[in-house]
C-alpha cells in the first residue's frame, strides 16, 4: 500500500473468526459501524475477492457514498477493499489476529494515492498528507472501536 497511511490496531475482547465475521457481513454494517449509513451489496455470493458493494457514511461532516471492491481475501483473518475517485485510489486493510483464547487483535490500514493513469494528487491528497491523518486515524478508530463494541456484545467466545 502507497500514499498517506493510517495504521490503527485494536484489542478485541473477542474471537478472531467473530471479529471477521463483523468486519465482513456487508448487512450488517450500517448496524455495526455508526459512520456508516447504507450498505448495497453489488455481488451475490460468499464475501471474497471481486466482492463488491456502494457504502455511504459520514466523513468530515459531508456524506459521501463509494462503491468498493475487495482486491485482496485471505479469509478469516485479511482483506483489502479498494475504492477509486476523482483519480484517487483509496485502500483500506483489514487484519484480525488471535491473540488469545477469546481475544484478537483487529488492525486497519488506510492509503490513499493516485491511482494508476490517474491525474497528479488533488487537493484532498495533499490535504490527507499534511492535516487529514489524524482526522482518518480517528474515523478509523471509532469504526474498530464500533466493531469491537458489537462483538463483545455477544458475550465470551
Amino acid at each position: 500500500m502507497d500514499g498517506p497511511l493510517v495504521v490503527v490496531e485494536r484489542e478485541v475482547a473477542a474471537p478472531a473468526e467473530r471479529v471477521w465475521r463483523a468486519l465482513t457481513d456487508l448487512e450488517a454494517m450500517p448496524r455495526v459501524l455508526s459512520g456508516v449509513e447504507a450498505v448495497q451489496a453489488l455481488t451475490p455470493g460468499p464475501f471474497g475477492v471481486d466482492t463488491r458493494w456502494r457504502e455511504t457514511r459520514r466523513m468530515f461532516g459531508a456524506r459521501a457514498t463509494q462503491e468498493m471492491r475487495v482486491s485482496a481475501c485471505e479469509a478469516p483473518r485479511r482483506y483489502v477493499a479498494e475504492a477509486f475517485d476523482s483519480g484517487v485510489r483509496y485502500a483500506s486493510e483489514f487484519r484480525v489476529e488471535e491473540r488469545a483464547p477469546g481475544r484478537s487483535v483487529v488492525r486497519m490500514a488506510f492509503s490513499a494515492s493516485p491511482a494508476p493513469g490517474g491525474k497528479p494528487p488533488g487537493v484532498f491528497l495533499r490535504l490527507l498528507n499534511r492535516l487529514g491523518t489524524r482526522a482518518v486515524a480517528r474515523a478509523v478508530a471509532r469504526d474498530l472501536a464500533d466493531v469491537a463494541a458489537a462483538v463483545e456484545a455477544a458475550g465470551p467466545g
